[in-house]
């Protein structure tokens, strides 16, 4: 999991989690990609998880992790959230600069 937040030091710090030869989860393991997938969010760049079994996803959503984590079913639309947040940062931003 320390390997997940050094990307935020990266160039492009956004991540896709691909849990799809994941199939057991336990809950501390899910606890902590929900917080750090906040963290990534909290500086502004994207964290995706993706191809959930149908195990893990019972587990976040038992947990109540689910409904606050961005969960894709594939790692294409994964990477067309990680576009779409990023299109929404570049006009968040230009809106933001062009306040008075």
């Amino acid at each position: 999991l320390e390997m997940l937040t050094s990307c935020l030091e990266k160039p492009v710090p956004h991540v896709i989690l691909n849990l799809a030869n994941v199939h057991e989860l336990d809950i501390t393991a899910a606890e902590k990609i929900a917080a750090i997938q906040q963290q990534f969010y909290e500086k502004n760049c994207s964290f995706v998880v993706c191809a959930l079994q149908e195990k893990v996803e019972l587990l976040l959503d038992e947990a109540t992790l689910l409904e606050t984590m961005n969960v894709t079913p594939t790692e294409s639309e994964a990477w067309d959230i990680v576009q779409m947040e990023e299109v929404e940062r570049e006009l968040l931003g230009d809106f933001d600069e062009s306040e008075p």
